[in-house]
């Protein structure tokens, strides 16, 4: 056995939680170079076996995918095995492989350095993408260009399937191919210096279940293979060199953090009531068709936000009508006879497409600026195929239609009169479809949430986005690090808001929900219900913790804690009051 820690000096690094789970044990460092690319000048009679050799490339890289895809099917399951179709995606993307070739013709460059060039401008359009989800793309086509150009080079590329003792695995950042080969009897955990909350490799390591850390800037400078350490997936802390007297702490933290897990299973399974009776609507938020298989596991009351931009993003072309209708039907016909309510495209300034990049001109101010509602008022056909598609899924289940960033009343007019011309199309069509459809608008923008009074008149329920409106209202970009310190849930102008659209719209008559990343957190859920929201979306896994606090509390407190918060001055007490509350109805020793 290596050294004892005890002897060495103990570390507390902080990153961010992305696994729940505590592991301990020693390290394996993990360093996986980039590929070196030599850059030469092709004779002109050998252009055609230069082509034909990329070609090989991308199939080779193909079956490996696929071999990779079909072993984490098996080890870990179908929904896990289903990251790799974003890999599988981009050996399919015309667009890529069409400019890669027309670079090698016009430069006459070895397909390596034309490959690695046209590969490389795609991966840093959604490096720059500032919805972390598909910001983590990138990764994809990263992990898949290094598999093709090694596979040009004829390198093997290196795994960590050759671990043969059980590690903590620290690493720069993994891939989605990386964090797959981790064998889950080797992996204790996975610490990064990068990546998010939303990585592929932070997905996989909760399909294995087992403790994640990212954003631990430098670990990997500071550390070497064989040093011990022990990982806070709750908390995101990384303690090297951990003392007995932590060690012995932390063995009591996990035995406690098991059994309340146990706990928040076991009241997941039970009805969404509070203890004075009060039945509280818990939906799901998803992006792909697959996670329907989540919503059911969780036990979610239907989908309260479906973000049909995926459809787009991931495809090498504009999804078809039919092709976004058997989407939708899926999920519809999945979730029956819950509802689901369908949010319209999202895409543009931060989300453009890849298979169609000049749609979007590069904005200084991409949050303000061409996208959403914006971007589908002005690209009618590409909007019209959508609506339909909606509306033909309309008949198969309970659906509702949602505009995303609506500003005010007249884009929302504009918008539901595109609506209405879909309806004459699909009649005289002899298609059926809801006629009965209920239409809604996402708040997400300060002038929305102060005339809910005039979009009433135009739509049937509201959705709170929290993410854009909290940014909006405080004019704070959440991707600038300088600044994202500043965005704040608990501001007092952003409850007082919440409070304006509960009101305004319940004295309409008209229900209001939130599926921001406010109504997942159970610090901030029970404040929500408070203050009057009737339903709350989030990510399916974030279900069980809500659940609980539903169910251990009463609302008659819940709005008494909404009635005091809003007295108060300053986020940060207010932060401590939500906290408070939450660990009052929580289990104790």
């Amino acid at each position: 056995m290596a050294s004892d820690p005890s002897s060495k000096e103990e570390i507390v690094v902080q990153g961010i939680a992305a696994s729940q789970g505590i592991a301990y044990g020693q390290i394996f460092v993990y360093l996986q170079s980039e590929v070196e690319i030599p850059s030469y000048q092709v004779d002109p009679d050998k252009r055609l076996d230069e082509i034909s050799r990329f070609d090989k490339a991308l199939l080779v890289t193909r079956q490996q995918i696929a071999k990779i895809q079909d072993e984490v099917e098996k080890s870990l399951g179908k929904n896990e095995a289903l990251i790799f179709d974003a890999h599988l995606l981009v050996l399919e993307d015309q667009a890529l492989i069409s400019e890669t070739i027309r670079e090698f013709e016009t430069t006459g460059k070895n397909i390596e350095t034309c490959f690695d060039m046209v590969s490389k401008k795609y991966i840093a359009a959604f490096a720059e993408i500032d919805d972390e989800y598909l910001r983590e793309r990138a990764g994809d086509i990263k992990d898949v260009a290094q598999r093709v150009l090694q596979n040009l080079l004829g390198q093997a590329r290196s795994t960590l399937s050759r671990l043969v003792e059980r590690r903590i695995v620290v690493a720069n950042d993994l891939s989605p191919s990386d964090s797959a080969g981790i064998d889950k009897g080797s992996g204790l955990a996975i610490v990064t210096d990068s990546g998010s909350k939303t990585s592929h490799a932070v997905i996989v390591a909760r399909s294995m279940q087992v403790p994640a850390v990212v954003g631990v800037r430098d670990l990997t400078k500071r550390v070497k293979t064989g040093d011990w350490a022990l990982v806070d997936g709750y908390d995101g802390i990384v303690i090297l060199n951990p003392s007995e007297q932590t060690l012995f702490r932390y063995g009591k933290i996990q035995s406690k953090k098991k059994s309340f897990e146990v706990l928040l299973l076991e009241a997941n399974r039970q009805s969404s009531v509070t203890k004075d009776g009060v039945e509280v609507t818990l939906m799901a938020n998803i992006e792909r068709v697959e996670e329907v298989s989540l919503v059911k596991e969780f036990y979610a009351q239907g989908v309260g936000l479906f973000r049909t931009e995926y459809l787009f993003l991931n495809s090498a072309r504009i999804p078809s009508e039919q092709e976004q209708f058997l989407a939708y039907k899926a999920v519809v016909e999945g979730i029956a006879p819950n509802p689901v309510i369908i949010r319209t495209l999202d895409l543009g300034g931060d989300k453009p497409m890849a298979s169609d990049p000049g749609l979007f001109p590069k904005e200084d101010n991409p949050f303000m600026g061409y996208r959403a509602i914006r971007f589908c008022l002005d690209n009618q056909n590409l909007f019209k195929d959508q609506l339909r598609a909606i509306l033909m899924a309309s008949k198969l289940g309970k659906v509702r239609l949602m505009y995303p960033m609506i500003s005010g009343a007249e884009e929302l007019a504009r918008a539901n009169a595109i609506l209405e011309e879909c309806k004459v199309e699909l009649r005289e069509r002899g298609q059926a479809f809801d006629e009965a459809m209920e239409v809604g608008a996402m708040i997400e923008i300060p002038s929305a949430a102060a005339t809910i009074d005039i979009l009433e008149k135009q739509c049937d329920f509201f959705s709170v986005g929290t993410n854009d409106l909290i940014q909006y209202m405080l004019a704070i970009d959440r991707g600038n690090d300088r600044i994202a310190h500043l965005y704040e849930p608990a501001h007092p102008a952003v409850l007082r808001t919440l409070k304006r659209i509960v009101d305004d719209a319940h004295a309409l008559d008209v229900p209001v929900s939130v599926c921001g990343e406010m109504a997942g957190d159970p610090v901030y859920a029970p404040l929500l219900l408070g203050l009057g929201v009737d339903a709350l979306s989030m990510s399916p896994p974030a279900i069980p913790a809500v659940k609980f606090l539903v169910r251990a509390m009463k609302m008659s407190a819940a709005k008494a804690l909404a009635k005091e918060v809003l007295e108060m001055t300053v986020a940060k007490d207010i932060y401590a009051k939500c906290q408070h509350f939450n660990r009052l109805h929580l289990p104790t020793e």
